[in-house]
């Protein structure tokens, strides 16, 4: 399969949205919008990608890192793409960035109810942390 990766621009945004939208175990929240996605673009620069067959997005990963950890967020496949290894790659693009800039630790964010999301991050070898909870606020 013949695929496209480059960094993510904000000018991907609207199909990014239309994917995310269509991926099942995805979560969204305001946190999403356009608005909030540019800066954060900005601050990460070099770690968000996106994969595109011909003119067609396929792929997303959204990576973060705040100067100690990484983050990933809304690793998406197109359902016609997945288990052809675009993910795997995407996966691969941010953690080597990441590496780059001196984070050792990478976590992401999993629905419990989204098995499989799950098995796809055990199978490239993640490990499921049982013994922590996540908490939030909204500001």
């Amino acid at each position: 399969m013949d695929f496209l990766i480059r960094h993510m621009k904000i000018e991907d945004y609207h199909l990014a949205i239309d994917l995310w939208k269509s991926t099942p175990g995805m979560g969204l929240s305001s946190a999403d919008s356009k608005e909030n996605i540019a800066p954060f673009l900005k601050q990460n620069q070099g770690l968000c990608f996106v994969a595109f067959e011909g003119e067609h997005l396929i792929g997303t990963i959204l990576c973060g890192a705040d100067g100690r950890r990484g983050y990933l967020y809304h690793l998406a496949v197109a359902e016609s793409y997945q288990k052809k290894g675009v993910g795997q790659e995407l996966v691969t693009r941010s953690l080597k960035s990441l590496q780059e800039r001196g984070i050792q630790k990478c976590h992401l964010f999993v629905y419990r109810e989204n098995l499989e999301g799950i098995q796809f991050w055990k199978h490239v070898g993640w490990v499921l942390r049982e013994e922590l909870e996540i908490m939030s606020k909204e500001l």
